[in-house]
């Protein structure tokens, strides 16, 4: 993902906070603030035969305390045009390749429960739902409940420890 994959990346977003049940953000940010949230090493996006970025996935660091460097939140984002053709999972399997060599050891996603589509990628590509949170967050007036998803790295923190 490069700042020319910028305007078309935002669009994807805001499509998908158009919907309803892909985040409880209500506007997209600027790119600069986008840019400046998502950790640069674990950002895709995945163009057509055009040209055109149908797609794209990032991370985000859930916390700055030492002890979480190996955690990440994740985002995939597909146009509606380009769904059911592969490329959301096509940008998760490049995303987990990638925190994986990179030593990340958890990958993490907070799904809203109306979201089928997403859930069921998410379990392909092996995460495991750790629970709901309920009634997380107000969005549009209403409480939502919130799937806490994730995928351990089957490579990276594997090795044992004497206790």
């Amino acid at each position: 993902m490069r700042p020319e994959h910028a305007d078309r990346v935002l669009e994807i977003y805001r499509l998908g906070i158009a919907t309803g049940h892909a985040t409880f953000e209500t506007t997209a940010p600027t790119w600069p603030e986008f840019d400046a949230s998502r950790l640069p090493d674990h950002r895709l996006v995945a163009v057509d035969r055009a040209g055109e970025v149908v797609g794209w996935a990032a991370v985000t660091p859930v916390s700055d305390r030492c002890a979480y460097a190996g955690v990440v939140e994740h985002s995939v984002y597909v146009h509606p045009d380009a769904r059911g053709r592969g490329v959301g999972r096509a940008l998760l399997t490049a995303l987990l390749a990638s925190t994986d060599a990179a030593g990340v050891w958890t990958v993490q996603s907070g799904v809203f429960p109306e979201n089928t589509a997403s859930l069921a990628l998410h379990h392909r590509a092996g995460f495991r739902t750790v629970g709901v949170r309920e009634r997380l967050g107000r969005h549009h007036g209403t409480w939502r409940d919130v799937i806490l998803l994730e995928r351990r790295s089957p490579v990276v923190g594997t090795e044992r420890h004497p206790l």
